[in-house]
């Protein structure tokens, strides 16, 4: 076995990996097997900026959705959820490590998914700094005012 092989011959569990390979292999599984409301929002806010993730894994929790640039967590719920310890803990955990969490119900996606959808973008955007509240009126239809006389 000459020098150039040896160099080659490691696996996988020796590097060093940021997100243990298990949480990596739930989280594309969780992917694939997406709920139609994760489905539906994902469709609407994918092609937006900051970028948003599915099912990123924080700590021992997957996050449904997520945007690291924001450190905004976005949980879509059944009814099953309402009242959660669970839930309450996970919560608690996320907000200690940063993030902020924002959670719909699926009746809240089936009734009004652009709004859903809108209300997430708005808050990423608010997380980033957001437009200042009170922007300039448009300039639109105005005159260009001359820099010299």
């Amino acid at each position: 076995m000459g020098a150039r092989s040896a160099s080659f011959c490691y696996t996988s569990e020796m590097k060093a990996r940021r997100v243990p390979l298990r949480h990596t292999q739930q989280a594309r599984a969780l992917r694939r097997d997406a709920t139609p409301e994760e489905r539906t929002v994902w469709r609407l806010i994918s092609r937006y900026r900051p970028k948003i993730t599915r099912q990123l894994p924080v700590g021992p929790y997957k996050a449904d959705l997520a945007c690291r640039q924001a450190r905004l967590i976005v949980e879509i719920d059944g009814s099953q959820h309402i009242g959660s310890a669970y839930d309450a803990h996970r919560t608690a955990f996320l907000k200690a490590e940063g993030w902020t969490v924002i959670r719909f119900w699926n009746s809240d996606i089936h009734s009004n998914p652009d709004g859903v959808a809108r209300a997430i973008l708005l808050k990423a955007a608010e997380l980033l700094g957001g437009t200042h509240p009170q922007p300039l009126p448009s300039r639109e239809g105005r005159e260009r005012r001359r820099r010299f006389s």
